[in-house]
């Protein structure tokens, strides 16, 4: 599905849509576990979302707020950090686990080569690089918030360096395909490495000039600060170990090397 728009707020709106094709990506869970409760978006990316959904019947505006509290560990606390517009940089729980954030395309197979890591102990998907507060999986699959599906990973240093983190982003992405990977394509799905403490930016930064060293295309991915991350929906989690689509679960033991079946 190729899709060009066109937002243009308080003034005339152009949209432009071509079709060829159209298998989207979902993880919906049962409307049994769906409450009624709404998300609060700013006037901008409400006009640009009903566009969205006028077009393809997102529902979005209608999406349920999600409950951090109720995500398991450490979703509460990044959760929590994001309403107070903190970037952590370590644990506040466990003070000796520190903090990354990455972007890989589709969460869910990132977030499975991360946890197969050495040394992360704990990683939770959610949307990130982003203005828009409490974003929710359909207004971040419109385009319309600004954020990325990214991974937060908490790490720890005595088993894991940051710079094996940086090896297995590499490893998993190609940095110079301009907002996807694979078969996903828009700014949502753009990559980047996202540094929260000054040590880990100059190491990403030293990584990320000499990776262009040996490529011929400009890298695409963003090496920027960390903006706060917002957990994702709970049935987003840790997907692909759970099953995935498919019901077919993909280890996330440490050092497996299986190959990722991204979509489950």
């Amino acid at each position: 599905m190729k899709v060009s728009l066109c937002f243009l707020v308080g003034a005339t709106v152009s949209t432009t849509v071509n079709v060829d094709g159209f298998a989207p990506r979902t993880a919906f869970p049962s409307s049994r576990t769906r409450t009624t409760t709404t998300s609060t978006f700013s006037p901008s990316s409400t006009a640009r979302f009903m566009i969205l959904e006028k077009l393809f019947g997102a529902g979005g505006m209608n999406e349920a707020k999600i409950d951090y509290m109720a995500l398991d560990y450490p979703g509460p606390e990044i959760g929590e950090a994001a309403r107070e517009g903190k970037v952590l940089a370590t644990s506040p729980r466990k003070d000796n686990l520190v903090v990354a954030s990455f972007a890989g395309g589709c969460f869910w197979g990132v977030e499975l080569a991360f946890q197969r890591v050495a040394g992360v102990e704990y990683t939770a998907v959610g949307y990130t690089q982003g203005e828009e507060l409490e974003p929710t999986y359909g207004l971040v699959c419109s385009g319309a918030t600004g954020h990325t599906e990214g991974l937060i990973v908490y790490y720890d240093p005595a088993v894991c360096k940051y710079e094996s983190l940086l090896d297995t982003f590499f490893t998993f992405v190609d940095p110079t395909t301009v907002n996807g990977q694979g078969h996903d394509r828009g700014t949502q799905y753009r990559t980047g490495v996202y540094y929260h403490t000054l040590e880990q930016e100059e190491i990403a930064k030293a990584r990320f000039a000499a990776k262009q060293e040996t490529l011929d295309k400009t890298i695409a991915s963003e090496c920027l600060p960390a903006k706060p991350f917002w957990p994702a929906e709970p049935y987003h989690q840790q997907y692909l170990e759970k099953g995935g689509r498919f019901g077919s679960p993909q280890s996330a033991k440490k050092g497996n090397t299986d190959p990722i079946r991204c979509y489950g």
